[in-house]
């Protein structure tokens, strides 16, 4: 199934780019870093060490080794430079058998945030790769994703999502603060959501909570 045929029928009118929380009635928004402080700018810090652990284990109690998913990468283009090395670098740096990135797909689309395109002149390259979670090295992809305001390398500075089509969720790390997750039916990752309740934003708790009632 194709990505745009996949969310046309199980996520109707979303679009994909953040904040995901505020457009789905079924997610729930984690925070994964708590107590922040600029001292914490370090590599490995206690503060990093624990925006690792929430990542990686949302990531492991929503997908199975064998689930098909989408890797979604938004790369924005403001006209002022070559996207290749960006799209090659997200890829390969982190997909274990390079055959498996014979399947990438690039789309140009409209830029996703079409307010602060004033000009009309920005766009967004969006690269599609469908594969199994056992094909990429997703632990140091997390961290990437979680380093990019923290000034540490590696770092991901585009817009990564994991769409798993065999669960029908959408997994989004936006940064080191936190991450959202979206599912078709509540039933879906209401475990995930007992199992890891304290590490609900509490801002959105009480939205979050009317929805698993």
């Amino acid at each position: 199934m194709l990505l745009n045929d996949f969310m046309n029928e199980n996520f109707p009118n979303l679009e994909l780019r953040p904040p995901l929380f505020y457009s789905w009635k079924i997610s729930i928004r984690f925070e994964l870093g708590v107590d922040y402080d600029r001292n914490n700018d370090y590599e490995n810090s206690p503060y990093l060490q624990g925006v690792y652990k929430r990542a990686i284990t949302l990531f492991k109690s929503l997908h199975s080794h064998n689930d098909d998913i989408y890797i979604v990468v938004d790369v924005n283009d403001y006209a002022d430079g070559d996207t290749s090395k960006n799209k090659l670098n997200i890829f390969s740096r982190y997909i274990k058998e390079k055959s498996v990135l014979y399947g990438l797909n690039q789309k140009t689309i409209p830029y996703i945030f079409p307010d602060d395109d004033n000009e009309g002149t920005y766009k967004t390259h969006r690269f599609t790769l469908k594969c199994k979670p056992a094909d990429f090295k997703y632990v140091p992809m997390l961290k990437a994703i979680c380093n990019q305001d923290m000034g540490i390398r590696p770092s991901i500075f585009n817009r990564v999502y994991f769409i798993n089509i065999t669960k029908k969720t959408i997994f989004h790390v936006y940064d080191d603060r936190g991450c959202d997750l979206l599912a078709t039916s509540p039933e879906t990752i209401r475990d995930v959501y007992h199992k890891n309740s304290d590490w609900i934003l509490d801002y959105d708790r009480d939205e979050i909570e009317e929805v698993f009632k």
